[in-house]
């Protein structure tokens, strides 16, 4: 059972490992800021890793359900073409993209920031990525694309340039452009 003070704890550093990236903030930033004491940090989460890892699991899980949600959204209840759910995802990634707090993907700048593939909080990275794949993969399937496996890592591709390229460029315009790259996938698959 999730206490206040382990949800505060989470909230802060979610909030501020995305803003400023995992290594530059320190835990007594995020005791500090949450309002915890020390010791009650220690009792939630023996170390800063352990933190790291527990802000990814959640915000895995609320991303996904956000995706899922904004596909459902976009798509509509009975999408008018096969390929409106799979392609909603580029149009969930513009919004986001257009938000103020947009500082690219958690799960990729703690790829970068954590060196070593063999840290939990590098394959709980390497997870998220795979699960967006997976759930990718099955909008294709479901449209009847016999290639699906081969598209939704295409798919994520596309995605992972394009949020890289919204944080670089600062506008959302990236999503359309992968967009239109996965069409013309979609028309050869």
């Amino acid at each position: 059972m999730p206490t206040r003070a382990r949800d505060r704890l989470l909230d802060t550093a979610e909030r501020l490992f995305y803003a400023e990236g995992i290594r530059s903030v320190g835990v007594d930033r995020i005791v500090a800021e949450s309002g915890v004491g020390r010791a009650s940090m220690y009792r939630h989460f023996p170390g800063k890793d352990d933190l790291v890892v527990a802000v990814l699991v959640r915000r895995d899980e609320a991303w996904r359900a956000w995706l899922r949600d904004a596909v459902d959204r976009l798509a509509g209840p009975v999408p008018a073409d096969r390929d409106d759910r799979p392609l909603a995802v580029f149009d969930a990634l513009a919004e986001r993209f257009a938000r103020d707090d947009f500082r690219g993907c958690a799960f990729i700048n703690t790829i970068v920031e954590t060196a070593d593939p063999g840290s939990v909080a590098h394959e709980v990275a390497d997870a998220h990525k795979k699960a967006v794949t997976a759930y990718v993969d099955g909008l294709l399937a479901a449209a009847g694309y016999q290639r699906h496996t081969a598209l939704a890592g295409q798919f994520v591709l596309l995605m992972d340039g394009a949020i890289v390229t919204a944080l670089r460029e600062r506008t959302p315009a990236a999503a359309g452009l992968a967009r239109s790259t996965a069409v013309a996938l979609l028309r050869t698959g």
